[in-house]
């Protein structure tokens, strides 16, 4: 991932992690690679289905002496009550979620009226000849780990009931990231 962000995609966890406020619940933590870049004293709460990336995320937690909730679970079926974050950050792993709009129906079912998506991801590119390459490239990283190139989760979010406040795509339309509202 250090070469990914570095080439790619540049500030987003940071851009991301800024937009935080409230109770933050981040699905598919991960190995933990947002967890310093959160504001002092967020309140945050990681999901993560991958007993050995959050294995890495606690280590991570740990190193930098955070006081940070850290659970298994699966995005499309968070255990969690209805309304119970003001925010939800999703950093590029919709991209292998294998049922990316349940998961962004959970995300929109777990924010309080009002609150905040925040996500991140690799997209389909604005790019012709890019998307060729993605396309096949998904002949290989779908079958094989999941994970998709040619999702735009953007466009499932109105449907779910959320309104984009902020978006922007960059490096070829590669990259997208968004702020997006749980319409009250």
């Amino acid at each position: 991932m250090a070469r990914f962000d570095r080439y790619l995609a540049g500030d987003s966890r940071q851009w991301v992690c800024s937009r935080v406020r409230g109770e933050v619940l981040e699905v598919a933590i991960g190995t933990g690679l947002n967890l310093p870049l959160y504001p002092a004293g967020t309140h945050l709460t990681g999901i993560e289905w991958s007993p050995a990336m959050l294995r890495l995320a606690r280590q991570r937690r740990d190193a930098l002496g955070l006081d940070v909730e850290l659970r298994e679970g699966d995005a499309r079926t968070l255990q969690f009550p209805d309304g119970a974050f003001d925010t939800v950050v999703c950093t590029f792993s919709l991209c292998a979620i294998p049922d990316h709009e349940q998961a962004i129906a959970e995300m929109h079912r777990v924010l309080r009226p009002g609150g905040r998506l925040l996500l991140a991801d690799h997209v389909v590119s604005t790019a012709w000849p890019v998307r060729l390459l993605q396309r096949a490239a998904e002949i290989v990283t779908v079958p094989t780990g999941g994970e998709h190139f040619r999702r735009r989760p953007s466009q499932h979010l109105r449907a779910a009931g959320f309104e984009v406040q902020e978006a922007e795509r960059f490096k070829l339309g590669i990259i997208e990231r968004l702020v997006a509202a749980k319409r009250a």
